[in-house]
């Protein structure tokens, strides 16, 4: 929930059954087990919730979930009382293996980042500015399980779907392809509330091997007078093949 930690204790308990609420109406929409119905694999993290389903749901955990996430979202939005705060969502999918019973593993640890990442932090902020109340983020694999594959609904399209990187700030070590996803929302809108990519050529970028010029780099040819002190903002190697000229 973005901005559970900044509410008052008295309202957290309120906010967090609304919470359990909108995700149960949402998940027996979608014909998937009720959370509290999980056992073992329900734990509740205050803020949120970490959920652990058989794979065989990945497809429905995509579509129709969010969808029906998002919709209860918003008629929540509609019914809260004046003094009570807006529910907003950040979700993550992700799929691998755990153990049992205690579903131990990568594959929650990396669950757990992703809905932390920048880049879904970011696309919560799209979806307040555009009156939307859920941002997803799925990992590659879940994406290529259900969307790509064709386990979704036919026009849930690639349009929908903005692929960049997951990453979080305090864990640099973290990294990995994924697809956000705010409902209601297309991609192209979403992509501008993401920072550019950081430019080689700015001061203090750190730059690997790769990204140095070759010595034997490109080659320019000048073939009258220049006149122009400046030609390029750095020149490592400079050979004159005729130095009359």
């Amino acid at each position: 929930m973005k901005g559970y930690s900044r509410l008052p204790e008295a309202q957290m308990p309120v906010v967090r059954a609304d919470l359990d609420s909108v995700l149960e109406t949402a998940f027996v929409q979608s014909l998937l087990p009720a959370p509290r119905s999980l056992g073992d694999g329900y734990k509740d993290t205050g803020d949120g919730v970490i959920l652990v389903l058989p794979s065989e749901h990945t497809a429905r955990l995509v579509d129709p979930l969010m969808g029906h996430l998002s919709a209860a979202l918003q008629r929540y939005e509609g019914t809260r009382l004046a003094s009570a705060p807006a529910l907003r969502l950040r979700a993550a999918v992700h799929v691998g293996p755990l153990t049992v019973p205690d579903h131990r593993g990568d594959a929650i640890n990396d669950a757990c980042r992703l809905a932390n990442s920048d880049a879904v932090r970011h696309s919560i902020e799209a979806a307040a500015d555009n009156g939307l109340f859920l941002a997803a983020v799925l990992s590659e694999p879940v994406y290529q399980r259900s969307v790509a594959a064709g386990r979704t609904r036919a026009e849930l399209t690639e349009r929908q779907f903005l692929a960049t990187e997951a990453r979080v700030s305090d864990k640099p070590d973290f990294g990995q392809p994924c697809r956000l996803f705010v409902p209601g929302l297309p991609a192209g809108a979403l992509r501008r509330y993401l920072p550019e990519p950081a430019d080689p050529t700015t001061p203090g970028t750190t730059h690997t091997e790769s990204d140095q010029p070759s010595p034997m780099g490109a080659t320019f040819n000048f073939h009258s007078a220049l006149n122009d002190p400046v030609i390029s903002g750095s020149i490592g190697h400079l050979r004159m093949a005729d130095r009359k000229r």
